[in-house]
C-alpha cells in the first residue's frame, strides 16, 4: 500500500491475524501451485488445494556421497517424520507401472537411468496420495545438475536439502565394511553397526561396488557433481559432518528439517525485553529502535509523560506514585494500549522493555491482543548488576545515564 498517495489506518488486528494464520504465506504456496500446474479450472484447483492442506509436510532432499550414510539418515526421517523414502530403487521397484519396469530393464543393463526417464518415475510416485497427504524424502536424488533442473521445472520444490560431508579416507574404509540386509533393506557395518542378532547377521550380503578402488571412482563422479547441484538449492542446504556418531548426525538433521525458514511475508516486529534492573533493557532498546525504525515504548516513561499531561490516566496515577507504590496493572494497561494502537507502532511496530513484569501482567498483555513476535531475555550476573548500579549516574536535566569512572554519557542500563 502506497501511504504517500493516501494514508491508510490499519487496526491493529489486521496485521496480526495476517501474522497468526499464516495467509500471506498462503496465498504465495497456492499462487506457487496454480502457476506451475496451470489447471483449466483455477477455482476448483485452488479449492482443492486449500483442502488438501499439505504445504507444510516434508519435502526433503538428502545429498552425500558414497558411504556417508545418507541413507540410513533418510530411513530414520522417514519413520520419525511418517513421510514417504524415495531412492532410485524405490522407484524403479514400483509394481503395476510399465515406466517402473521399463527402468527396471534399463537399469539392470546399464545400473543407471536416463535423466528424463528418472524425473518421470519421480512426477508419477510424487503425484500418488500418500506423497501428497505425508510427504517425500528424497534419497540421492538428484545425482547431477541436469537432474536438479529437470526436477525444478516439474514444479517439485525441496524446503530443506541435507548434504552429508566426510573426508574421502574415512569414506573409503567405511564403504569397505558395509553390509545389506537383503530383506528389510537396513545397511550394517562390520565395525560400526553390526546387528546383534544372528539371523540377522547370517542373511547380511556385501554390496556390489565397495572396492577401494570403484569407490575412489564414485567418490570423484560426486565430488564433479555435488557443486553443480548446490546452486540450484539457495539458502536451503545444510552440511552436516558424517564423521561422527550417526545418531548425532541423525539428530541434527532432524532439528534442520523440522525448522520453518524466514518467510517473506510483510513483516511488523514487535519486540519484548526482558530483563532484571541493570541489565541493559534501554540501551538495547534504543540501538534496536534506532537501526530497524521501531518505537521505543517505555512503559515507565508513558506513565511519567501521562502524569505530565494531565490526562485521565495521569490523574489515575498521580495518587500511586505520590505514596510511592505500584501502579495497577490495569491502570498500565491502559495506558500502554494507548500508545500500542497509535499508528506509527502499527505501521514501523516496536520494541517494549519494563512490562510485563510478571506472569500476571504478561497474560493480561495477551489476553488484549499485544502479542510480541520476539522476545528477549538479558541475563546478567548479579555481580555486573550490583557494580552497574552502584556505579550508574543519571542526569536529572537530560535523563542521559553515564558511569562514575569517568565513561561518556550514554543510554545506560536499566
Amino acid at each position: 500500500m502506497d501511504a504517500t498517495t493516501a494514508p491508510h489506518r490499519i487496526p491493529p488486528e489486521m496485521p496480526q491475524y495476517g501474522e497468526a494464520n499464516h495467509v500471506f504465506e498462503l496465498m504465495q504456496n497456492m499462487l506457487e501451485q496454480l502457476l506451475i500446474q496451470q489447471p483449466k479450472d483455477p477455482i476448483t484447483f485452488m479449492i482443492e488445494h486449500l483442502q488438501r492442506d499439505n504445504d507444510y509436510v516434508p519435502k526433503i532432499v538428502i545429498l552425500g556421497p558414497p558411504a556417508s550414510g545418507k541413507t540410513t539418515i533418510a530411513m530414520w526421517l522417514g519413520k520419525h517424520l511418517n513421510s514417504n523414502l524415495l531412492s532410485v530403487e524405490s522407484l524403479i521397484a514400483k509394481e503395476y507401472s510399465s515406466l517402473a519396469a521399463s527402468a527396471r530393464t534399463h537399469y539392470q543393463k546399464f545400473q543407471t537411468l536416463p535423466n528424463m526417464l528418472l524425473v518421470r518415475l519421480l512426477q508419477e510416485r510424487l503425484r500418488e496420495e500418500d506423497c501428497v497427504r505425508r510427504g517425500w524424502i528424497l534419497d540421492g536424488i538428484p545425482e547431477t545438475r541436469e537432474q536438479a533442473l529437470l526436477i525444478q521445472t516439474l514444479g517439485v520444490s525441496p524446503r530443506h536439502v541435507i548434504v552429508l560431508s566426510a573426508p574421502d579416507t574415512v569414506l573409503i574404509e567405511r564403504n569397505l565394511g558395509k553390509r545389506i540386509d537383503p530383506q528389510t533393506g537396513e545397511i550394517y557395518h562390520t565395525t560400526f553397526d553390526w546387528p546383534p542378532e544372528s539371523e540377522i547377521q547370517n542373511r547380511l550380503i556385501v554390496p556390489a561396488g565397495i572396492s577401494e578402488g570403484e569407490t575412489a571412482r564414485r567418490l570423484l563422479e560426486y565430488h564433479r557433481n555435488i557443486v553443480r547441484i548446490l546452486p540450484s538449492y539457495p539458502k536451503i542446504v545444510k552440511v552436516i559432518t558424517a564423521d561422527q556418531p550417526c545418531v548425532d548426525v541423525f539428530y541434527q538433521a532432524l532439528t534442520y528439517v523440522q525448522t520453518i525458514h524466514r518467510s517473506n511475508a510483510p513483516f511488523t516486529p514487535r519486540v519484548l525485553l526482558c530483563g532484571p534492573v541493570g541489565s541493559g533493557k534501554s540501551r538495547q532498546a534504543a540501538l534496536l529502535a534506532q537501526k530497524y525504525g521501531l518505537v521505543n515504548v517505555c512503559c515507565g516513561q508513558l506513565l511519567k509523560e501521562a502524569m505530565a499531561d494531565k490526562s485521565k490516566y495521569g490523574e489515575m496515577i498521580q495518587p500511586f506514585f505520590e505514596k510511592e507504590t505500584a501502579v495497577p496493572s490495569y491502570v498500565i494497561m491502559k495506558v500502554l494500549k494507548q500508545r500500542l494502537d497509535q499508528q506509527d507502532c502499527v505501521e514501523r511496530g516496536w520494541v517494549l522493555h519494563d512490562f510485563p513484569r510478571d506472569r500476571d501482567q504478561a497474560c493480561l498483555m495477551d489476553s488484549m491482543g499485544y502479542k510480541p513476535n520476539r522476545v528477549f531475555f538479558l541475563n546478567v550476573p548479579y555481580d555486573s548488576i550490583i557494580e552497574r548500579l552502584t556505579l550508574r549516574r543519571t542526569d536529572p536535566v537530560t535523563g542521559e545515564r553515564a558511569w562514575a569512572l569517568g565513561l561518556s554519557a550514554a543510554p545506560g542500563p536499566s
